[in-house]
């Protein structure tokens, strides 16, 4: 199995946490589901814990059951209906530093 983490960098704006986090819910969660191939998704929200630390609001995780079904998600339309909600949640949400990152881990499973 392919997991596609994206981890998300960069300040929310002031008392925008809940609110954040359901809009990601709501509206960038069920657009990376409908990847094709994608065999879960899963949305992790996590705050700066040391002092100086970048904050990381949320990370994103897609599992996919081999690397053909990463290629084919990447290629295929749904990859711009969930590039642009993900883009437009954060431009309501954060101010300053709008970061991510994305990497891959391959998982074996016996």
């Amino acid at each position: 199995m392919i997991t596609r983490y994206a981890l998300f960098e960069g300040k929310l704006k002031e008392g925008e946490t809940e609110a954040f986090r359901a809009a990601v819910l709501e509206n960038i969660v069920p657009k990376w589901k409908a990847f094709p191939g994608a065999l879960d998704v899963r949305v992790t929200f996590a705050d700066a814990r040391d002092e100086g630390a970048p904050e990381i609001p949320m990370i994103l995780a897609i599992n996919y059951p081999d690397l053909d079904s990463v290629e084919k998600a990447l290629a295929s339309p749904a990859r711009a209906a969930a590039k642009a909600a993900t883009e437009e949640v954060l431009a309501r949400f954060f101010e300053g530093r709008i970061h991510h990152h994305i990497t891959q881990a391959n998982e074996f499973r016996l």
